[in-house]
């Protein structure tokens, strides 16, 4: 089997989604992956082309039935996770699953697909920054933002644990670096 998966990750708002659009326009052959989520949709956002939206009894179903490839409870009920049928999807496209993820659920992906998935984090320059980021956003409420910034501290803790480390702190040269590394990546047998 030489199914490949790539999968970004790093803390909210370190620039993953930034970067996977730009991979998914220059890169060819990646097919972005789509989340599941049990959190509300978003106003421009569309169901089955952003993310899966699921009740929460759905999600809960789909994990007793083994459904995911990885998941987890990021926030006390709000869950995300990767469906099975997903990635086989884009494998049977011929496609290469391109996955931007939360930190635990990528070092699931890891374990679990080792020879066949690449890891990048990308490291925000500083948590004062990720605040400046996250706080530009206006998507999350007070609650919401320090617990984000809370979760973004431990995971940071946990960056050593990928193939690649990526400070985004030029997004620009984030990007070239992590188009580069995700060539190199393909263009192996």
């Amino acid at each position: 089997m030489n199914n490949k998966l790539i999968i970004l990750s790093g803390p909210s708002g370190a620039g993953k989604t930034t970067i996977a659009h730009h991979l998914l326009h220059h890169v060819e052959g990646l097919s972005f992956s789509i989340s599941a989520t049990t959190r509300p949709m978003r106003p421009n956002e569309k169901n089955g082309k952003d993310y899966h939206f699921l009740r929460k009894d759905d999600f809960v179903d789909k994990i007793e039935e083994d459904e995911f490839i990885e998941y987890e409870e990021v926030y006390p009920g709000l869950y995300y996770g990767t469906l099975k049928s997903e990635i086989e999807r884009l494998w049977d496209l011929g496609k290469t699953p391109l996955l931007d993820i939360d930190v635990m659920g990528a070092l699931n992906i890891k374990q679990n697909y080792m020879q066949n998935a690449l890891t990048v984090f990308l490291h925000p320059v500083s948590i004062d920054n990720l605040r400046e980021r996250l706080s530009a956003r206006k998507t999350e409420n007070e609650k919401s933002f320090e617990a984000r910034i809370g979760k973004a501290e431990k995971e940071l803790a946990y960056a050593d644990k990928f193939d690649y480390v990526v400070y985004n702190n030029i997004l620009d040269e984030t990007i070239k670096n992590v188009e580069d590394i995700v060539r190199k990546y393909l263009s192996k047998p």
